[in-house]
């Protein structure tokens, strides 16, 4: 009952039913129907805090249910890699509140995020729950101010999964850079990241006169500096993980002396360092590379405790969406901004690179193509282009959204200006008061080689040194 017409289609995807358009049409539905239900989803995170999403529905009932079923259950997958939560609450319709909690349980449709989020992310059991709209938890949101340290001399890190890159920071200048290539991906033995990374602080180290402070990055899920997930991991075993890796870099700070150190997941990192660059907040951050990042900077310029994974984000709702390995859902966000969505359309633009090559290595061939002007490599990036304005404006449905700043190694070279370019043709023609308020930006020279860095160095305060009480007699005790 739900119809949706593209006014510009993917050149090698016609199936494609953007997110956003889809969830356009259903509100507009509802809405004209006059029989519209108020409904409130509410994610509590391990620390209290609670996101609350408000929203209206069909009546849960009859020829609606199809409707509503894909809507609901959309809306909360959203929900969950944006913000997070290992206690869901459906504020409305008890009917709406069951099916979801059917489908987000460990024999459901989304058994997978039932236990990510609940078991290795929060480290509690997930719950579902339902209560009258009137009932909603009110929201509780927590930001941090952190970053924009620049003080002192600071090492900045960030942990890729093929190299580990560093930076040597004075004053907010950054004096040294370098990347080591590793390969910590199918390592058993935490001490091999443990050492690597040591090593990279101590190769920074060495172009200080001293270390005031550390700050890092790295993809995956960070609270309070402890990893709960992470890809740099996925070779050691669960034991181990649990023994030596969730608490890695409070070790790594103690060998350091205990100075200020803080790790953050780098999609936040990257927002932060945009909106340092463009000095302006409400930033969202977008890397299309091996996967893809997210992170946001809120209006107010501070860092929210969200996952903003927007790899695992719906933004395509056909029923044979291209589906991610590892979560075992179709149309999220990793199959559309990453190498592997550029391996998924090859076949489909007619070309033919062999299986076993790695993506990275598909990737350039096709980057290389572009650069040739071969109008079958412009057709991937015309693609991804317009999936990528068709996501925007869903990002901008769910985040306070003025500026976006997107990088990644899909967007390098001519490939990443065609990206942009149908991106923003999409967002004129479809969502233009959209196309008017947010601002679109790709990292400079400077940025590029620098600005992540600086961002990370500048995550840790240091603190003032405490100052010495004076004593009747002038002296300091």
């Amino acid at each position: 009952m739900i119809e949706v017409h593209l006014k510009i289609l993917p050149p090698l995807d016609s199936d494609f039913l953007p997110a956003s358009l889809w969830n356009r049409a259903y509100l507009q539905a509802v809405k004209q129907s006059g029989r519209g239900e108020p409904l409130a989803v509410a994610l509590e995170r391990a620390d209290g805090s609670v996101s609350v999403y408000r929203t209206e529905v069909f009546p849960h009932e009859g020829s609606l249910l199809p409707a509503n079923e894909t809507y609901l259950e959309r809306l909360v997958k959203f929900l969950l890699w944006q913000k997070g939560g290992y206690k869901v609450t459906i504020a409305g319709d008890p009917r709406a509140a069951a099916f979801i909690k059917q489908v987000f349980s460990p024999a459901g449709k989304r058994s997978f995020d039932f236990h990510f989020m609940g078991e290795r992310v929060y480290g509690k059991p997930m719950v579902i729950e339902g209560c009258p709209y009137q009932e909603a938890p009110e929201e509780k949101e927590t930001t941090a101010a952190l970053g924009r340290h620049l003080d002192g001399c600071r090492i900045g890190f960030d942990l890729g999964g093929s190299d580990r890159k560093c930076a040597a920071v004075i004053g907010g200048e950054v004096v040294h850079s370098e990347e080591v290539v590793w390969d910590p991906y199918f390592q058993k033995d935490p001490q091999y990241h443990f050492d690597g990374i040591n090593d990279t602080l101590k190769r920074a180290a060495a172009k200080l006169p001293r270390v005031d402070a550390i700050g890092g990055s790295a993809a995956g899920v960070y609270v309070n500096n402890e990893v709960r997930v992470a890809s740099l991991f996925r070779g050691v075993p669960p034991d181990l993980f649990a023994t030596r890796v969730r608490r890695l870099f409070f070790e790594l700070k103690e060998t350091w002396g205990g100075i200020p150190f803080e790790v953050v997941n780098d999609g936040e990192v990257t927002a932060l360092a945009g909106s340092m660059s463009i000095g302006d907040n409400a930033v969202l951050g977008v890397s299309m590379g091996t996967s893809q990042a997210g992170g946001y900077v809120t209006p107010q310029g501070n860092i929210t405790n969200w996952l903003n994974e927007l790899a695992f984000a719906p933004v395509d709702y056909r029923p044979n969406a291209p589906v991610d390995e590892w979560s075992g859902d179709g149309g999220v966000g990793a199959q559309y901004f990453s190498q592997q969505a550029v391996n998924r359309l090859l076949p489909a633009a007619g070309i033919d690179l062999p299986a076993q090559m790695p993506l990275a290595e598909k990737l350039s061939q096709v980057q290389a193509l572009m650069e040739k002007g071969d109008a079958r490599a412009r057709r991937i990036f015309e693609s991804i282009g317009v999936y990528f304005g068709y996501a925007i404006a869903q990002y901008a449905s769910f985040y306070d959204l003025k500026h976006l700043l997107v990088l990644g190694r899909v967007t390098s070279g001519e490939g990443g200006t065609v990206i942009l370019s149908e991106a923003q043709r999409v967002l004129k023609l479809e969502f233009p008061e959209l196309a008017e308020s947010i601002r679109v930006h790709t990292p400079s020279e400077k940025d590029k080689r620098h600005g992540q860095a600086v961002a990370a160095a500048s995550l840790p305060e240091i603190p003032e040194p405490k100052k010495a009480k004076e004593t009747g007699d002038g002296m300091n005790e």
